[in-house]
């Protein structure tokens, strides 16, 4: 990505996250950019083509981070611990990406929809290392969609507890209170 459409890209998702989506207007975005429409235009075609592309790509950087860690990791339990640690640094170092998230994921229109068929997706990716872990028998027997959509809900359960403290989180410490909480008591 070119230091022009990442200025664009970073600029959007704080204004998205600070604003909501509809309150942003294109001429706001260039305006804090510092660049013409005409620049906007010639790397996304439209306010909804950057939110799309704001989506895929804080999703694929998700993704990815997570599968660089769990490939290199056996046991279930450490996959998933790999995943919260992850998903909390995520949190804390794109905020803005996952405020946009979860105030677009309900409700019917189209960017609900996009961002809610992306954050499923990324919960039956954890959904399908917690199946393998039940299956090696790592892992209590549950409903496996509970547990994944539950380890997805403390990245989002930590925003509101960074609410809560008016300060910034202590990734370590929410770490451990995560796993002894959560994550000890899948092992089987």
């Amino acid at each position: 990505m070119n230091k022009t459409k990442r200025k664009i890209f970073e600029t959007s998702m704080r204004l998205f996250a600070e604003k909501g989506y509809d309150a942003t207007s294109i001429e706001e975005i260039t305006a804090t950019v510092g660049v013409a429409k005409g620049t906007l235009y010639y790397h996304f075609s439209s306010k909804e083509e950057i939110f799309k592309f704001l989506v895929e790509e804080g999703v694929k950087l998700l993704k990815n981070s997570i599968a660089i860690k769990t490939d290199k990791l056996t046991n279930s339990i450490d996959k998933l611990r790999a995943i919260i640690l992850i998903e909390l640094k995520v949190l804390v170092k794109y905020e803005s990406f996952m405020t946009i998230i979860l105030s677009q994921i309900w409700g019917t229109g189209s960017r609900s929809i996009i961002c809610r068929d992306y954050v499923f997706e990324y919960i039956q990716m954890i959904q399908e290392i917690v199946e393998k872990g039940m299956e090696k028998g790592e892992i209590i027997q549950a409903d496996p969609n509970v547990i994944a959509s539950g380890i997805f809900g403390f990245a989002c359960s930590s925003m509101i507890y960074k609410l809560r403290r008016e300060k910034n989180i202590e990734i370590p410490e929410l770490y451990l209170e995560i796993d002894k909480t959560f994550i000890k008591k899948l092992k089987k």
